[in-house]
């Protein structure tokens, strides 16, 4: 049978992306292989309560909402993660998966919407970006850039003209909470009349980043 090591489940509204405020179920896998700089959930780096599929399953069918996020650390490092969105999409949920564009998602469920990272400069992690993966997004999928400078936010831009990816799936702004000023991100998207969503994590705001909200 079938499990995962899950770090939480639980219930808010959906802090960032193109469902940001919809009520959604948040599946939280343990582990990651990468250590970015402005990791907010490093408490999902290690832990966790190993459940089975069904068990899980079972969890998440108490909430009422249609709406149902894996994330991490990276959901993708532990393999049994495609088997489980693929059984949630089976049962009528909108699924979606955020990762952070360092593993294959090529195994990912056509159906599932997948919220890749691209990794900036600042991340620290800039060397572990997975280009290729470009090669299988979808138009319903999503690219975010935290940005946590100037340099962060030319490089995006560099990215987003060499590989198209306006022309390819939606794309999201995100600045650095306490290094990137969010209104002067905003002024330079609109200066530079750039094709992305800026947003600002609803969570953060609401919730202070308290873990499970």
């Amino acid at each position: 049978m079938s499990s995962l090591k899950i770090t939480e489940i639980f219930y808010s509204l959906q802090g960032e992306s193109n469902t940001v405020g919809l009520p959604t179920v948040f599946i939280r896998l343990t582990g990651c292989p990468l250590r970015c700089v402005y990791c907010d959930t490093a408490y999902a780096f290690s832990g966790g309560e190993r459940m089975a599929i069904d068990e899980i399953i079972n969890r998440v069918s108490q909430y009422r909402t249609k709406y149902i996020t894996v994330t991490g650390g990276e959901p993708l490092a532990q393999s049994a993660c495609l088997e489980l969105m693929s059984r949630l999409a089976d049962l009528g949920y909108q699924v979606s998966i955020e990762t952070s564009g360092a593993l294959d998602v090529s195994g990912v469920d056509d159906r599932v919407v997948k919220v890749m990272d691209l990794k900036t400069p600042s991340s620290g992690e800039l060397h572990r970006n997975l280009f290729d993966n470009i090669a299988y997004l979808k138009a319903n999928d999503q690219v975010k850039f935290v940005i946590g400078d100037d340099h962060d936010y030319q490089w995006s831009k560099s990215i987003i003209d060499q590989y198209n990816l306006d022309q390819r799936c939606d794309l999201l702004f995100s600045p650095t909470m306490g290094q990137q000023d969010p209104t002067e991100l905003a002024e330079k998207i609109l200066n530079d009349n750039l094709p992305v969503r800026f947003q600002i994590q609803l969570h953060k705001l609401l919730w202070n980043d308290a873990q499970g909200r």
